[in-house]
């Protein structure tokens, strides 16, 4: 996988199909003033919540309404990628498809509907792709340290620790995420204490493997990827209705952090269903989400303290492993399907 090549302007699409979202990213790939790399000009972006991943943590296997939903939504993105004249097609499948005894049904669905090879990806690959996703519309310019990536989604959570200039330096896949966490603890409406506490211990045990291989207190600067963190911080603004454009960029404090986790942690559904940013399919498993990423941003801020620092908060970003696979497909056109 290499995301540091040149190519001609041409028209890409990339596709992450998740635990629990199946989302779509059409864009013309140009290169960069000066030649130095590739942007992306986005002409098209989908979301649908397929729950792909719905029991899988359990049985170890898709069952057939998830698959059906989740093929259903590949096809109308085929048409899509074919009205706008997609050249070059990236296909990831991640947390859901890792554990999937059954994944070669998905994948043999998916070469029939998009005529593309969907790739499950490791969790370094994952980590690697959504590292290239946030940063790739920066300007480094701000960002003068290293930088943490989380993309917290329906079945992992991926830490990546970088540069600023897209450089890859530390990364690890947990396998803690909001389907994942709502699935084995959190069933009570609004969640009870013990359940609460048992999510925390799993989510803690995670985090303490993770930072064998990632050092959580470097990146003083840290981005927050994916539909936990964007909703967190929807809440946070006050918006009414979800607006990408408000919430990409947005810095919020640890402290703010912390009091909106708690709310959704504390919520129940006629609470959620009442917020006209919350995605529906998203509102059974946001306090899931919403505990992880609570416990991570703790780790963090307590990891950067111990060091004499200071974290501060954190900047979320609407550009995530969705670009990485764009840019993927610019550099490297689909490989052929076998």
């Amino acid at each position: 996988m290499d995301l540091r090549g040149t190519v001609v302007s041409m028209k890409v699409a990339g596709i992450d199909c998740g635990t629990n979202s199946l989302r779509l990213l059409v864009a013309q790939a140009v290169p960069r003033a000066g030649g130095n790399g590739l942007r992306l000009r986005e002409t098209v972006r989908r979301m649908e919540v397929v729950r792909l991943g719905a029991g899988v943590d359990r049985t170890g296997k898709f069952n057939g309404e998830a698959l059906a939903r989740t093929l259903r939504t590949v096809s109308h993105y085929a048409r899509i990628c074919e009205g706008e004249g997609v050249e070059s097609i990236r296909f990831a499948a991640t947390s859901a498809t890792r554990d999937a005894e059954n994944r070669q049904c998905f994948i043999d669905g998916v070469k029939e509907r998009l005529g593309v090879c969907p790739q499950v990806l490791s969790g370094k690959q994952e980590a690697e792709m959504s590292f290239a996703g946030a940063v790739s519309p920066l300007d480094t310019q701000m960002f003068r340290s290293e930088l943490l990536a989380v993309d917290l989604g329906g079945g992992s959570t991926e830490l990546a620790l970088g540069t600023p200039g897209g450089r890859l330096l530390e990364s690890f896949s947990m396998n803690v995420g909001c389907v994942r966490m709502h699935e084995r603890h959190l069933h009570a409406d609004p969640p009870t204490e013990e359940e609460i506490a048992a999510a925390r211990r799993d989510v803690r045990l995670a985090l303490d493997e993770a930072e064998k291989y990632v050092d959580l207190s470097r990146g003083r600067s840290v981005l927050g990827l994916a539909g936990t963190v964007t909703t967190v911080t929807a809440r946070a603004l006050g918006l009414k209705s979800y607006d990408p454009q408000k919430i990409h960029g947005t810095f919020l404090t640890v402290p703010r952090i912390d009091e909106v986790c708690n709310w959704f942690i504390g919520s129940n559904a006629s609470m959620r269903a009442a917020e006209g940013y919350l995605h529906p399919g998203r509102a059974d498993v946001i306090a899931s989400g919403a505990l992880v990423w609570q416990e991570i941003v703790r780790r963090i801020d307590l990891r950067i303290k111990e060091k004499g620092g200071e974290l501060g908060g954190v900047f979320t970003s609407e550009h995530d492993i969705l670009d990485g696979l764009a840019l993927w497909a610019a550099r490297e056109p689909n490989p052929p399907c076998l």
